[in-house]
């Protein structure tokens, strides 16, 4: 680990800054509370209900945080929001504001806490462990049968024609029965999904559970954006209408009680699961959704919400539980409000039932006749025919102790895994500029048809996440951009331009400005849709910008130059172009651009001094880009020799081989990564840290970030998944339920028993912000509940009970209260319309 002294996050206001606005007298008892509350936390005698918090008496959101959450404890104080705060950014004002409400009731909730779910037995916990354990290894054995008895009926072909008619038996058959088999056990298992409640690691759970991995596993997720992705969720009881376009993967689990109407459109990354965990428990609920209808990208609707007709959900917004957007009306925000914006800016073109057929007709061909045999033949003639690859998969396979099969795998894995890294640069760099020729910014082309096919293949080519993650967090990510396409002016190289996680629909219309720095998760929405057509278009940032983490930024947005796009903001479509800002929130609203503290390192970014510090970051970069290289080959050489082992003991043991395979692969790739990160660390644990990005703490701590995540979602909704996390530094109590959570820093994040995460719900203990990187540890009590896609920042307590609702943004610094409902962007105490609906138990 790299030493270095330890700086905690206690933030000093300048005190020339306090004194910088004359003192003025509080007249009311409000505001005489609110100002001595101030004081204390800026650490002054006294303040004038006149000064700026920001402005004058130098705080930022952090100190203003620790402000709000001891307010929160004064009895006779109304509770105040971060949102309160930017919005009435003095003591005057913000007494003002508040003069007429009642602190009983906005309090109440705070107040009167629900009695909390009695949680689950440890015994129910390892039951359930153990049952979706055999559950795991069953389908593993039935894979590994029908995969071995598969091979050894195509290896008895003659000819290549003979190995490719039965590969295309075999492999249609294979894949008929991959895609038939998820819905006929969820309609064994469950039958019809009906709105109802039941504890985490019951047998109703494990039920639950079982199909929701199997609809998961189907490959018909890879047709999401096609209408067969609709067919297949009508087979799963979905009650969807007729031009729906679905081109979200996040899909459905208890699709008995979704409704889509017809004509409507769903973009990517909104999340319609008709299910929440909430306090121990599944809840199952409906989510109806009327015709032509739109549903923003980034975006939640929670069990028990709707859409009338016409209606339309804005991105970065979420419906709680019990809202319903009436016919004909805009909505967005977190939790969302009317709004006048229209989502929809492409006009309709010629795509009936027919196109959709045929569209669906010909991908359906294209599989079964093209890719799934030549996949399968085209392996199965390689290794025969290719004297190297014979020798090294044939009958002369060196025993499974002997060095020659570690030779092999060697051999073997070096060329597959650099192969295909170079391979697949090569393709990246010529095929989509050919593929885009044919596409014309601006103009509106119908669905379903070339033009469409040649943009969703051009996304899906340059989105591949590999290149991302190994250049992201250092200069050569920017390299890597504008080799696939970005428009990114003159350069000004920061060595942390973007992270590692950069999305786009079309990286040849995403421009980026000069100076502008992205922290991670920056989805670039430069396609629209409507029921029936889809357009480009450009999609500029401005220069010096600053953007946080999971920001949906479509083009027409409304920001320009020197603006600070805050963690989960909603970039705005209409109004003025706003310049010199910074916004935060969904619905977002202004805040400073800045902050003293933030700047206490520009020192390091100009001049000579930046060209030293750039200079050693490229070098400490390029180190951590080859050692991840290195990590990554060793983990597929691993799975490689996992692999030619089970082919080496295939005669003895037969099908049982590959069965065991594929489960050592998913420990061994648990148990790898999970030892590389602890190993970089030397078993120690982070500490809290306050530096500039051209620290070598920041290098180093950069270095973590590439753990791979991605296997952790086969553990998601299982006791494993905390089995991980513990090895991974996580101070987790018993029996949390994880369906899906993201934890950035895992040994600053202490979690403690019987909380629920819900999916796509991240815990970050760092900030990143114009160069100055923030770190400081996070807490979540027993019996805390974090809904679908919250994002908690660092800094945070959340008190024993507390709940954060949907698509909620928890701000740095945050104190939640035990038993307390939070929910919005920024979160804020919630109210009693807005608290969670009793369901039926099952």
């Amino acid at each position: 680990m790299v030493e270095k002294s330890v700086e905690v996050l206690t933030p000093e206001p300048d005190e020339s800054a306090i004194t910088h606005r004359s003192y003025r007298g509080k007249t009311n008892g409000t505001e005489r509370n609110f100002a001595e509350v101030l004081a204390d936390v800026v650490s002054v005698e006294q303040v004038s209900v006149d000064s700026h918090f920001f402005d004058d008496l130098g705080a930022n959101s952090l100190v203003m945080a620790q402000f709000c959450a001891r307010v929160r404890k004064h009895p006779d104080l109304p509770s105040v929001s971060m949102k309160d705060i930017y919005k009435y950014p003095t003591v005057r004002s913000l007494a003002t504001a508040f003069a007429e409400a009642s602190p009983g009731s906005a309090r109440a909730l705070e107040q009167i806490p629900e009695k909390p779910v009695a949680p689950r037995s440890t015994a129910s916990f390892v039951l359930c462990g153990a049952a979706q354990l055999l559950v795991f290894l069953g389908y593993c054995f039935v894979a590994g049968l029908v995969t071995g008895r598969g091979y050894e009926w195509v290896a008895h072909g003659s000819g290549a024609a003979d190995v490719y008619v039965r590969s295309l038996v075999f492999g249609g058959l294979g894949f008929i029965g991959l895609c038939t088999f998820p819905i006929v056990a969820k309609w064994i298992l469950v039958g019809r999904w009906k709105p109802v409640e039941f504890p985490v690691w019951s047998l109703a759970y494990l039920r639950f559970w079982t199909v929701k991995v199997l609809v998961h596993a189907n490959p018909m997720i890879f047709l999401v954006g096609n209408p067969l992705y609709v067919l297949y969720l009508r087979a799963l009881g979905a009650h969807v209408g007729r031009n729906v376009t679905i081109l979200s993967r996040a899909i459905p689990v208890c699709t008995d009680l979704l409704t889509v109407g017809p004509d409507t459109v769903i973009r990517k990354e909104a999340h319609l699961h008709c299910y929440r965990a909430y306090a121990g428990r599944i809840q199952t609920g409906s989510v109806t959704i009327g015709r032509d209808a739109f549903i923003g990208e980034k975006t939640v609707l929670d069990i028990n919400s709707s859409m009338g007709d016409g209606a339309q959900l804005g991105h970065t917004s979420a419906l709680y539980s019990g809202q319903s957007v009436p016919d004909g009306e805009h909505w967005h925000g977190s939790p969302a409000q009317p709004t006048d914006v229209d989502y929809v800016r492409v006009a309709p073109a010629q795509c009936g039932t027919l196109r959709r057929f045929g569209f669906g007709l010909v991908t359906a061909a294209q599989a079964v006749l093209l890719y799934i045999p030549l996949t399968i033949g085209g392996s199965y003639m390689l290794m025969s025919e290719v004297p190297a690859l014979g020798h090294v998969l044939g009958p002369g396979l060196a025993e499974f102790t002997a060095l020659g099969l570690y030779l092999d795998a060697l051999i073997l894995s070096v060329g597959l895994f650099f192969g295909a890294l170079v391979l697949g640069f090569v393709v990246l760099l010529t095929v989509p500029r050919l593929m885009n020729l044919l596409i014309e910014p601006g103009k509106a082309y119908p669905l379903y048809g070339l033009r469409y096919s040649l943009h969703r293949a051009i996304s899906r080519m340059t989105n591949i996440k590999f290149y991302a993650w190994l250049c992201g967090d250092s200069s050569y990510i920017v390299h890597y951009l504008q080799s696939a396409g970005y428009d990114l002016s003159r350069v000004e190289q920061t060595g942390s331009n973007f992270g590692s996680r950069v999305a786009h629909e079309t990286p040849f219309l995403s421009t980026v400005g000069r100076g502008t720095m992205v922290a991670d998760g920056l989805s670039i929405i430069n396609a629209d849709y409507s029921s029936t057509s889809f357009r480009v278009s450009r999609a500029t940032i401005g220069p010096h910008n600053f953007l946080g983490n999971n920001i949906a930024y479509p083009s027409g947005g409304r920001t320009g130059d020197n603006c600070l796009l805050a963690t989960k903001v909603m970039i705005p479509l209409d109004g003025e172009v706003r310049r010199g800002v910074g916004l935060l929130g969904s619905p977002s609203f202004e805040i400073p651009r800045t902050v003293e503290r933030d700047a206490r390192f520009d020192h390091f970014r100009t001049g000579g001094e930046l060209r030293r510090n750039l200079a050693a970051k490229n070098r400490y970069n390029i180190r951590t880009m080859a050692f991840w290289l290195l990590v990554r080959w060793l983990h597929f050489f691993g799975l490689t020799l996992l692999g030619l082992a089970a082919v080496d003991t295939y005669g003895v043991y037969g099908q049982l081989m590959i069965s065991v395979s594929l489960a050592a692969a998913l420990a061994f790739t648990a148990l790898y990564f999970s030892l590389t990160e602890r190993l970089m660390m030397r078993f120690g644990r982070l500490q809290p840290q306050l530096c500039s990005i051209y620290d070598p703490y920041f290098w180093w701590h950069e270095r973590l970030w590439k753990v791979p995540e991605e296997y952790l979602a086969v553990f998601n909704g299982t006791p494993f998944k905390n089995l991980v996390w513990r090895l991974l530094g996580v101070r987790l109590g018993k029996r949390v339920f994880d369906d899906g959570c993201s934890i950035t820093e895992r040994t600053l994040t202490a979690i403690g028993d019987d909380c629920t995460l819900n999916p796509e719900s991240k815990i970050q203990c760092h900030s990143q912000e114009d160069g100055t990187f923030k770190s400081e540890y996070s807490s979540i009590g027993a019996g805390c509940t974090l809904g679908v896609q919250a994002h908690v920042h660092y800094g945070v307590t959340m008190g024993d009970g507390a709940v954060l609702a949907p698509d909620s943004f928890l701000m740095k610094g945050e104190e939640v209260p035990a038993y307390a409902r939070w929910g919005g962007n920024p979160a804020a105490e919630l109210s009693d319309a807005l608290r969670q609906p009793a369901v039926t138990e099952r």
